[in-house]
């Protein structure tokens, strides 16, 4: 058996990385591409390791060198390659494929070490690595028969998102015997060639094969292997989250705040989404109206506060809406002045908005981080501040004042002319649910002081719309938070989704029920890890201690590695004593936290 190995194209999307080089010498995770596919091909028992090479072709030459002495190491020329394509590239090789059987493949694929043995040690003399379709794949496309062997060929014009679970792409490495190069496809290449020219791909010469004939390629899924496919600067830093070691990809995956669609079976138990809402007939809603959604300008600060003060029943100009509840924090930070307590460990983005001689900071005195307004008003009594923060349930910890009932700290904040800034993201899933908010005409008026921030990512399910609200009765204070965010600062489909909301209400207050549900059995679960010290929480996380033999760190580092779970680590936090290790984990759906607790229990 020999291997050819297609690495003439210029490679341009990858802008300068590939403009002294060929793309298969660009880096992942410190290797270069060929470096990786050379070092899995000689595990193998091959006759020979043939390269097709066209751009920056003797540079690559040089860098192989002789560094490979168990492989027998040629190389054809492609010397149109920027006029043609990896079909001719394959063409210039037609009299090696006649020699023997092929392991073809593609120099800008990354893989997982295993996957060649997988195809060698297959009995099927002729077959195509798959994976099953995942949003990020571009690409050919193939249909399996109920035999697993590729049925059809499914081109880019074919290409339908309804039929995308029947879908596998090719990995773009194949095993060829020689019976089927030289019987179907070198002739059917030839008769490409001349009919559609050169500039075309390979693997439309096997699209025309499957349409004429039964050409028995079988597909074989790579089950989870992992592997992909580097076309440009985004494909390249995905890779190398994937393949760096589970040290590097943690700190990748934390450092880029969400995008882990991208990352294919990616648990996410960091990020705080409820998993319940929207339902899927809200969403198919939504995806009705995409086209005009897309292609028409959303409405300005005033509709869309008027929708917002609509979606939570309170008066619009009490209302200003975010980018997310990020772009209100910003604002609102920005226009608050002297200094501000804070409680810790406590969610940071408003207090990374300040010099730190500008917070004031308590800390619960209780192994439970847990705190009531009484408790706050001792602290704070006889500190100089004009404004204090409370996240209420607190994050990470879970921690709830029910300031419906006790009103002690609204109305001391007001007698004290002190403003409170009140983030209540995860008030609805508390013990009573939506009727804790304050967001309400008469509260708000009666407590102008308070300006209330809402993020709607959170408990509502939708955080790639970025949505947030914020509402007081400092109606100078909520002008002054719309005129400075831009006018188009909500995009269409955030429009829409707070125009729709209210005819699934009763949906979305079903939902909170089903988290706490959800969250009362996950706790009973987590409390039943050795290694573990829950913290009550009256929000859809938990706040736990970790204890011997792992550290908060080591642990999300097991979960990662064995598992591709990812939890949050919270030792850059400040508020925890020293010495002391927190991770905080999201609820998710009961299947997935079944999942995770399987893998803690394993541990």
């Amino acid at each position: 058996m020999q291997a050819i190995i297609l690495a003439a194209g210029l490679g341009r999307r990858l802008g300068e990385l590939t403009a002294d080089n060929t793309k298969c010498m660009v880096k992942v995770d410190d290797v270069t591409l060929i470096d990786r596919m050379l070092r899995q091909l000689c595990a193998l028992d091959l006759k020979r390791v043939v390269i097709i090479i066209g751009y920056r072709g003797d540079k690559l030459r040089d860098f192989i060198g002789q560094r490979y002495p168990e492989l027998d190491i040629m190389y054809v020329e492609n010397q149109i390659y920027e006029s043609t394509n990896n079909i001719y590239s394959l063409w210039l090789a037609k009299d090696l494929l006649t020699e023997d059987d092929t392991l073809l493949l593609e120099s800008d694929i990354i893989f997982e070490e295993g996957m060649l043995e997988m195809l060698v040690e297959d009995p099927n003399p002729d077959v195509a690595l798959v994976a099953k379709y995942e949003p990020w794949m571009d690409g050919t496309m193939v249909r399996l028969d109920n035999d697993s062997y590729i049925s059809s060929f499914v081109p880019k014009s074919a290409f339908s998102y309804s039929d995308i679970e029947s879908y596998y792409k090719t990995v773009n490495i194949y095993k060829l015997s020689r019976r089927f190069i030289g019987l179907y496809y070198l002739p059917f290449l030839e008769a490409y060639i001349k009919a559609m020219g050169n500039n075309e791909y390979y693997e439309q010469v096997l699209r025309v094969v499957t349409m004429i004939d039964s050409c028995n390629i079988k597909g074989l899924p790579v089950n989870g292997l992992k592997w992909y496919e580097i076309d440009d600067v985004q494909d390249l830093r995905i890779a190398d989250t994937i393949f760096s070691d589970a040290e590097r990809r943690l700190s990748m995956l934390q450092k880029s705040f969400g995008g882990y669609w991208r990352y294919a079976g990616l648990k996410d138990f960091c990020y705080l989404v409820n998993p319940y809402f929207p339902t899927g007939r809200m969403l198919d809603e939504m995806q009705a109206n995409f086209e005009p959604l897309l292609r028409q300008y959303p409405s300005g600060m005033d509709t869309n506060t008027l929708l917002a003060s609509k979606y939570f029943g309170i008066k619009q100009s009490f209302t200003a809406i975010g980018n997310g509840a990020a772009e209100l924090i910003k604002e609102l930070m920005d226009l608050t002045e002297g200094r501000l307590g804070v409680t810790i460990p406590t969610f940071e983005e408003y207090v990374n908005r300040l010099p730190a001689d500008r917070v004031v900071a308590f800390s619960p005195d209780n192994d439970s981080f847990s705190y009531t307004s009484k408790d706050l008003i001792d602290y704070f009594s006889d500190k100089n501040i004009s404004a204090l923060l409370l996240i209420n349930p607190d994050n990470p910890s879970g921690n709830f004042i029910p300031l419906i009932d006790d009103k002690s700290l609204l109305e001391w904040t007001k007698s004290r002319g002190i403003r409170l800034i009140l983030d209540e993201s995860f008030v609805d899933f508390a013990s009573g649910g939506m009727a804790n908010s304050l967001l309400h005409d008469d509260i708000l008026m009666k407590y102008p002081n308070m300006c209330v921030i809402k993020s709607i990512s959170k408990s509502y399910g939708v955080p790639g719309l970025r949505l947030g609200a914020a509402a007081s009765a400092d109606t100078e204070l909520i002008g002054l938070i719309r005129r400075r965010c831009a006018i188009w600062n909500i995009n269409s489909f955030a429009e829409y989704y707070m125009q729709i909301f209210g005819k699934y209400e009763a949906d979305y207050r079903h939902a909170c029920r089903v988290i706490a549900d959800v969250r009362d059995r996950m706790f009973r679960q987590l409390s039943d890890i050795p290694f573990l010290r829950v913290i009550p929480s009256q929000a859809n996380y938990f706040l736990c201690e970790v204890l011997a033999p792992f550290s908060a760190h080591g642990l999300a580092l097991k979960l990662l590695e064995g598992y591709n779970i990812l939890i949050k680590d919270c030792s850059a936090k400040r508020g925890f004593p020293a010495g002391k290790q927190y991770v905080r984990i999201a609820v998710r759906d009961t299947s997935d936290n079944d999942e995770l607790i399987r893998a803690l229990r394993s541990l």
